[in-house]
């Protein structure tokens, strides 16, 4: 059996901090990496060793492989955890973490490889009875042949990019006059972000909920499930209030879904956390999309529910030990909502923004988690994701965890930036969420912008629309808005980026 002694988190905050508390439970000592931008976050000070891995844009720093293996050599570390975004998923680097003689914190890098590709993952699935959403079994790029497989499959249609996820390289096709037009847009867009124009196309459903399932699998063949996540209310398909368990399925579904995640998670050999995800129709028929072979931003809710540490189980799992829980001993306890508090601003499109954190304080009582990565005073940086922190409550039911949600956002006090705070907010009181009615479209169709007060002035309007265009125009490494209706605002992220040029 093997002993962690010491891991290194490739990460950054709040994920970076989470992983850390629960090594120094388990008395395992921990290095911290951290680019210029990060040298003074608290998971730099928590760890029990810290080294700047090199400049603020991630290329030069969290993305810098052979300098992690480097730190891990010259620091004597055991294990590396990947924390979720950056390397998380890149077989690669899992890959060299195995070939350099350490352990790496998740699964294996051809599990990785396999579920990294939404049609390899589908292939590899097919050998179990796993509903899938009609579609190509394989990257298509043939326009007749996909023009016709459309018509046959029925508008609309979606259009995905293979090798990724977040809602890139995804388009919605209404019917055929559209589709070179999308088409070109999917191609485009996942080459950009993956470097890899493979799409397939699939049955596109209109009123969907996102359901997903956490399990866990160790070395010894022992898979199990955690139960399910509710995950419908987003924005530009990325995740912002997450629950579990779900309002919309009854126990006998869950037992179903439970029974494919775990199946999924079996096609491709699985060990350590991941997620398996469901996209389910008004008929509650659900259909496998993709496995996540990593742990998941919303993972508190699960540990809410079951009292299982997901951080403490890979660790174990990533030592051999084999699985401590039976699916049996699992039970849901309690209902759990978390809401990722984002530095954007709701009403101007969910446009990133940046400042310093003036006030920042935190919620406090009875079922309310804060995982965090700030504090008073910090700026959020241009070069990461923007999220602030994720905000967790817990109640012996549904209405009660919304409650004590309600009461902690009014709590948080945030002022320097935008955030999503307002948004939430407005989420928790809107009857679609509360009597759960509510799908994927929930923002498209009850979100306007003009339901959260802004105090911006026509003149700062007029600004802010200025130098938008001004940096656009001045600009060729500027990445382009990528959503053309909001492509005449500004956001402050934008703004403050310009003024600091």
């Amino acid at each position: 059996m093997l002993q962690i002694k010491k891991i290194l988190v490739a990460n950054r905050g709040e994920i970076a901090l989470r992983i850390m508390r629960t090594a120094r439970e388990m008395g395992i000592a921990t290095v911290a990496v951290f680019s210029e931008a990060d040298r003074t976050s608290p998971h730099v000070r928590y760890a029990d060793e810290a080294v700047c891995i090199g400049a603020a844009p991630s290329a030069e720093s969290y993305l810098n492989i052979d300098k992690i293996l480097k730190i891990c050599k010259d620091l004597h570390v055991d294990a590396i955890h990947p924390g979720y975004g950056f390397l998380s998923e890149n077989a690669g680097f899992a890959r060299n973490v195995r070939d350099a003689g350490l352990i790496f914190i998740g699964p294996s890098p051809e599990s990785i490889e396999v579920m990294g590709s939404k049609l390899a993952a589908k292939h590899a699935a097919s050998q179990y009875n796993i509903p899938m959403v009609p579609g190509t079994p394989d990257a298509i790029d043939d326009r007749g042949e996909a023009k016709r497989i459309a018509s046959n499959i029925g508008y609309p249609i979606l259009i995905k990019a293979s090798a990724g996820g977040g809602g890139k390289g995804m388009r919605v096709v209404e019917n055929e006059v559209e589709f070179d037009e999308q088409m070109d847009r999917a191609v485009s867009e996942a080459r950009a972000a993956f470097g890899d124009g493979s799409v397939f196309i699939e049955k596109y459903i209109t009123s969907p909920k996102h359901i997903e399932i956490q399990v866990l699998g160790d070395h010894h063949g022992n898979i199990i499930h955690l139960f399910e996540r509710e995950c419908s209310i987003q924005r530009r398909h990325q995740k912002v209030v997450e629950e579990a368990p779900s309002i919309s399925i009854t126990p006998d579904i869950r037992a179903e879904m439970g029974r494919c995640a775990v199946d999924v998670a079996r096609s491709c050999g699985y060990y350590g956390a991941g997620t398996v995800e469901f996209i389910m129709d008004e008929a509650r028929n659900f259909y496998f999309l993709e496995m996540n072979t990593r742990l998941q931003v919303e993972h508190p809710v699960t540990e809410m529910i079951t009292g299982v540490d997901l951080v403490k189980e890979m660790i174990n799992i990533a030592q051999g030990q084999p699985l401590a829980i039976a699916q049996e001993d699992l039970q849901i306890r309690g209902h759990a909502i978390e809401i990722r508090v984002y530095a954007e601003d709701a009403a101007n499109h969910f446009l990133p923004d940046i400042g310093t954190l003036h006030t920042y304080v935190k919620p406090d009582g009875n079922g309310v988690r804060v995982d965090d990565g700030f504090e008073q005073g910090m700026e959020i940086p241009i070069y990461y994701d923007p999220m602030i922190a994720k905000l967790i409550t817990y109640g012996e039911d549904r209405e009660t965890a919304i409650r004590k949600m309600t009461r902690a956002i009014d709590e948080y006090q945030i002022s320097g930036v935008q955030t999503t705070l307002s948004f939430c907010r407005f989420v928790m009181q809107h009857e679609a969420f509360v009597n759960g009615s509510f799908d994927t479209n929930f923002v498209g169709r009850y979100f306007q912008p003009d339901v959260l007060s802004t105090n911006t002035s026509h003149e700062e309007a007029g600004l802010a629309a200025l130098i938008s265009v001004l940096l656009n125009d001045a600009s060729t490494e500027s990445k382009p808005v990528q959503n053309e209706e909001v492509a005449v605002n500004a956001s402050k992220w934008k703004a403050r980026r310009f003024a600091a040029h």
